[in-house]
């Protein structure tokens, strides 16, 4: 498990991990985008920057599956 994990992340950075590379930087970057937007949100008006984190990265991590679903792996 930990080489496949290893192999996935070389091949990630060596740009090779996925079929479309631009599509899935740029679905990381909606995800990342959506994230931080929510986060900013939710401390601007008034969550404690605590629960402002926990609920703006269990939204972005939840997001991820529905930004990834129709990424093809080389």
């Amino acid at each position: 498990m930990w080489a496949m994990a290893q192999n996935s992340i070389l091949l990630f950075f060596r740009g090779k991990l996925f079929a479309e590379p631009v599509k899935a930087y740029r679905q990381i970057a909606i995800g990342v985008a959506i994230t931080a937007i929510l986060l900013v949100a939710l401390a601007t008006i008034g969550v404690p920057i605590w629960g402002a984190s926990v609920v703006a990265a269990a939204i972005g991590g939840g997001l991820q599956p529905y930004l990834f679903r129709n990424l093809r792996y080389q």
